[in-house]
C-alpha cells in the first residue's frame, strides 16, 4: 500500500493514489492525488519550471511559490498560507530538508487517531540551524479510501522552542473548484453551503474551544469540470482552522489543524508535539466522497465495541417534561414507551439535588430524593423490569454557583478576572488534574452504582474565560483543555460497553474526536423534521447515519412552532439513530398504533438505516444495505394543484435485474382534515363534536399504497409516482401530502 522508489512515495488505497517525491533540494513535492494509478512516468506527473517568473524568489533555482508541497515553510519564497511557524529564541525554523523515512511505526498518541490502519509512513525533515525535526505521518485506510495525516514536531536541540502554528498542508492545481462547507448555529447546525472558490483565502474556523455549531471542521472541494471531489475533516474537538487558498497562478492550498489565533506551545529539549489528524479522501461525486468518510468512521473511528452494532431506539422525556417530573410521572411514560417497542429510557436533566431549573445544581451528583424517594437504583430497576435499558444525562464539564461543588471548590471553575455565564453556568477547569479526577470518579460511580447502559454527555455553553485559577498555561490553555477532556473520556469509557452519546447544546461537538469515544451524537436541539432535513442532510455529508441521533418529537415543534405530520417526523428521524421525545401519554389511540408500527418497521430495517450506503439527491434520500434500498421523498410547502407527475429515481441497482417497489404504509391522522370529512363521509358531522372526536381518536386513513416492479435500469431513469392531492377530492390511491408531506419506499430484488 506504500511504495518508495527513486525518491517517490506512492500511497495506495483500494481506489486512489497519493504520490509525492523528494526533489533535488530535499523538499517534498506533491505530484498526484486521484483515481488509483499503478505506475506512471515521473516527468508526466511533475510540474516543470524552466525559467524564473517575475519577482519570484528562487530556492535552489526554483520558485517555491509555484510548487505543490507537502510542507510549507516561511522565508523560502513561498508566500501562500504556511503550515509551520516555529521559533527557537528569535530564530524561525524555516528550512526543513528530507532526512529519511520509516514504515509502519507504532507510537502511542495523546490525541484520537483512526484505529486499525493498514499501513503507516513517517517522513522526517530537519531544520539544522534550530534543531527542529518534523515528522509527516501518513496513515493509509485501504478499503475506506482514506489517508489520515498529522505532523510531529520534535525538539532535538538544547533550547526550548515555541510552536506558533503547525498544521497539515495539501497542495494541488485548481480544477475549477467549488467549496462545499457546513455552517450554522444553535438549532440550525451544519447547513450546507456551496460557493465558488475565488482568488484569495477562505477561512473555516472556531474559537469556542469546541468544533462548534458555527463552522464544521469538515469540507469538500468539488471540480465543476470533472466532478472530482477532495474531502477533508479534522479529528479534533477544539478550536480549529482551515484555510483554503486559490492563487492567481491557479494553485490551491489547503491547511488544516488547531486554530493558531489562540494557540502556542512551548516544547522543551527532547519533547514531541503532535498535531490533530486531517482525514482526506478522494472520489468522483460528493456522494462517493461522503461514502468514504462514512466507511472510515464506522470501521476506524468508533470503538470496536460499537462498530457495526445496532443502536437502540431511545425515549427521552426532556421535551415532554423539562425539569417538571417525578418518579411516578416518568414510570407512567416508561410503561407506554415500552409497550410501543422502545428499547432505552433516558433520564434527562434534573435528577440530582438543587436541579429544579437551570440556575443551580450542576456539579452535584447526589440524587434528588424528592423526585426519587426510593433512590435512583430503585427507579432504574423498575425501568429494566419493563424491558427497557436505562440511560442517564450528565453535564460533567459544568458547574453552577448554587451547588455543593462550587461552594467547596470555587477554584475548580474557569475565570481569573471575571465570571461570565452561559446558560447560568460556569465551565470546570479540565486542565486541573483534581477536576479531571473528580469528574472521572463521580461519573464512573454513577455508571457502576446504577448499572447505566447509556450516558448522554452534555456541554451547554461555549468557553469564554480561557484562564485557569491554578495553572498559568496562557495560549496553551484551549488545547490542554481538549487533551484533558480526551483523558477523562478515555478513563471513563475506554474499558466499558456503555453507549456514550455526545451532546453539546445540540451539535457543538459533532466531530471525529468525540466519535472516537462515543459512537453517536445528539445532532441538534432542533427536532423539527423540516429543519432536520437541512441539519441531517448537511452533517451526513461528513458522518455516517449510525452517528446521527434523531428523535420524533411533538406535532408542534418547540423550536419553530411548525406543525408536521407524524409520518414525516418519523420519515426523517429514521435516517439515523431513531428515538422519540414527546409526551406519549397524551397521544390518541391511533397515533400510538402508528408509532408502534413505525418502531416495528424500523427494527426490521435498522441495519439498513444505520450502516447502509447513503446518497442524497436534493429532497430525496436513499440508503442501501445487503440487497435492500430505502428511499425517502420529502416536500416542504405544497403548491396548489401540483403537477400530476413526480419521479422516483433509485441509484446503484443492478440495471439487468428487476425490483419490487413498495411504499411504506403510513396513517393520515383525521384530526388534520376533520372539517373536510364531508367529502368522504355520507353524513355531515360537527368537526368539534363527540362523534368526530371519537373517530379521530381511534381511526385514520392510510396514505396511498403504490406497489410495482421495475428494472434497475428503469429505476435509475425514474418511475412515476401516484398523484398528490390535487384539490378535487379524495381517492385511496392519492398521496395525501399537505405541507411537509413525505413517503418512504422499500426496493428489494424480485425473486
Amino acid at each position: 500500500m506504500i511504495q518508495y522508489k527513486d525518491s517517490v512515495f506512492h500511497l495506495k488505497t483500494k481506489e486512489t493514489s497519493y504520490i509525492f517525491r523528494v526533489d533535488d533540494s530535499l523538499k517534498l513535492n506533491q505530484l498526484y492525488y486521484g483515481n488509483r494509478l499503478e505506475e506512471e512516468s515521473l516527468d508526466a506527473l511533475s510540474l516543470h519550471q524552466v525559467i524564473q517568473v517575475g519577482s519570484s524568489v528562487l530556492y535552489d533555482g526554483q520558485s517555491m511559490d509555484l510548487k505543490c508541497l507537502e510542507l510549507s515553510e516561511p522565508q523560502v519564497g513561498d508566500y501562500r498560507n504556511l503550515s509551520t511557524d516555529i521559533w527557537v529564541n528569535n530564530q524561525q525554523a524555516c528550512d526543513f530538508k528530507y532526512v529519511g523515512y520509516e514504515m509502519d511505526v507504532v507510537r502511542e498518541s495523546v490525541l484520537p487517531r483512526g484505529r486499525g490502519r493498514d499501513s503507516r509512513l513517517v517522513v522526517y525533515l530537519m531544520d539544522e540551524k534550530t534543531g527542529v525535526r518534523i515528522g509527516l505521518v501518513y496513515d493509509v485506510f485501504y478499503e475506506a479510501n482514506v489517508i489520515s495525516r498529522y505532523v510531529l514536531v520534535e525538539n532535538v536541540g538544547e533550547e526550548s522552542l515555541l510552536i506558533e502554528n503547525i498544521v497539515v498542508n495539501f497542495d494541488c492545481i485548481n480544477d475549477d473548484f467549488e467549496l462545499i462547507s457546513f455552517h450554522g448555529g444553535w438549532i440550525k447546525e451544519a447547513h450546507e453551503y456551496v460557493s465558488d472558490l475565488g482568488i484569495g483565502r477562505t477561512v473555516i474556523a472556531s474559537t469556542t474551544t469546541s468544533s462548534s455549531n458555527q463552522h464544521q471542521p469538515g469540507f469538500f472541494l468539488r471540480s465543476k469540470v470533472s466532478d472530482s471531489v477532495y474531502g477533508f475533516n479534522l479529528m479534533y474537538s477544539g478550536n480549529h482552522k482551515s484555510v483554503i487558498e486559490r492563487t492567481s497562478n491557479e494553485f490551491v492550498r489547503v491547511v488544516s489543524g488547531i486554530n493558531d489565533e489562540q494557540f502556542n506551545w512551548t516544547l522543551k529539549s527532547g519533547e514531541v508535539f503532535e498535531s490533530p489528524s486531517v482525514v482526506m479522501t478522494y472520489g468522483v461525486g460528493i456522494n462517493n466522497a461522503s461514502s468514504n468518510f462514512h466507511d472510515f468512521v464506522n470501521k476506524h473511528v468508533v470503538s470496536k465495541v460499537w462498530a457495526n452494532k445496532e443502536r437502540p431506539i431511545t425515549y427521552n422525556h426532556w421535551e415532554a417534561t423539562f425539569f417538571d417530573y417525578n418518579e411516578k410521572k416518568l414510570l407512567k411514560m416508561a410503561k407506554v414507551v415500552s409497550d410501543l417497542g422502545c428499547e432505552l429510557f433516558v433520564l434527562d436533566d434534573g435528577w440530582f439535588v438543587e436541579r429544579n431549573n437551570d440556575l443551580a445544581g450542576l456539579g452535584n451528583y447526589e440524587v434528588d430524593k424528592k423526585k426519587f424517594p426510593k433512590g435512583l437504583l430503585s427507579f432504574r430497576n423498575k425501568i429494566v423490569d419493563m424491558g427497557l435499558k436505562f440511560g442517564l444525562w450528565v453535564e460533567p464539564e459544568m458547574v453552577s454557583i448554587e451547588s455543593s461543588l462550587y461552594r467547596k471548590h470555587p477554584e475548580y471553575a474557569l475565570g481569573v478576572r471575571d465570571k461570565r455565564f452561559g446558560r447560568n453556568q460556569l465551565v470546570l477547569d479540565l486542565t486541573n488534574k483534581d477536576v479531571r479526577d473528580y469528574i472521572v470518579s463521580n461519573v464512573r460511580t454513577l455508571i457502576e452504582e446504577y448499572k447505566v447502559d447509556y450516558i448522554k454527555w452534555d456541554m451547554n455553553r461555549h468557553i469564554s474565560d480561557q484562564e485557569s485559577i491554578v495553572n498559568n498555561y496562557g495560549k496553551e490553555f484551549s488545547h490542554r483543555y481538549i487533551l484533558g477532556l480526551y483523558e477523562v473520556l478515555e478513563r471513563i469509557f475506554g474499558d466499558n460497553e456503555v453507549l456514550l452519546e455526545s451532546c453539546s447544546s445540540g451539535g457543538n461537538r459533532f466531530d471525529l474526536g468525540m466519535l472516537s469515544y462515543g459512537p453517536q451524537v445528539w445532532t441538534s436541539d432542533n427536532t423539527d423534521p423540516i429543519e432536520r432535513l437541512k441539519i441531517q442532510g448537511g452533517i451526513s455529508r461528513l458522518y455516517p447515519l449510525s452517528t446521527i441521533s434523531a428523535h420524533v418529537a411533538s406535532e408542534l415543534s418547540q423550536q419553530t412552532l411548525r406543525k408536521t405530520p407524524l409520518s414525516t417526523r418519523f420519515n426523517v428521524a429514521c435516517f439515523g439513530v431513531l428515538g422519540y421525545e414527546l409526551d406519549l401519554t397524551y397521544l390518541s389511540a391511533v397515533e400510538k398504533k402508528e408509532i408502534k408500527d413505525q418502531i416495528s418497521w424500523y427494527k426490521k430495517y435498522r441495519k439498513v438505516f444505520q450502516y447502509g450506503k447513503f446518497i442524497q439527491n436534493g429532497l430525496q434520500w436513499q440508503v442501501s444495505y445487503e440487497g435492500v434500498t430505502i428511499v425517502g421523498i420529502y416536500q416542504t410547502l405544497v403548491i396548489a394543484s401540483p403537477p400530476p407527475h413526480q419521479r422516483l429515481r433509485v441509484f446503484g441497482l443492478d440495471k439487468n435485474k428487476y425490483y419490487e417497489v413498495r411504499a411504506k404504509a403510513q396513517r393520515v391522522m383525521l384530526d388534520r382534515y376533520k372539517e373536510l370529512s364531508k367529502h368522504i363521509l355520507p353524513v355531515n358531522l360537527n368537526p368539534e363534536g363527540k362523534i368526530m372526536k371519537f373517530t379521530t381518536e381511534h381511526f385514520s386513513l392510510y396514505d396511498q399504497q403504490q406497489n410495482l416492479v421495475a428494472s434497475g435500469q428503469l429505476l435509475e431513469s425514474g418511475i412515476w409516482l401516484n398523484n398528490q392531492y390535487l384539490g378535487t377530492g379524495y381517492h385511496k390511491e392519492l398521496r395525501l401530502w399537505s405541507d411537509f408531506g413525505s413517503t418512504l419506499y422499500v426496493i428489494t430484488e424480485r425473486k
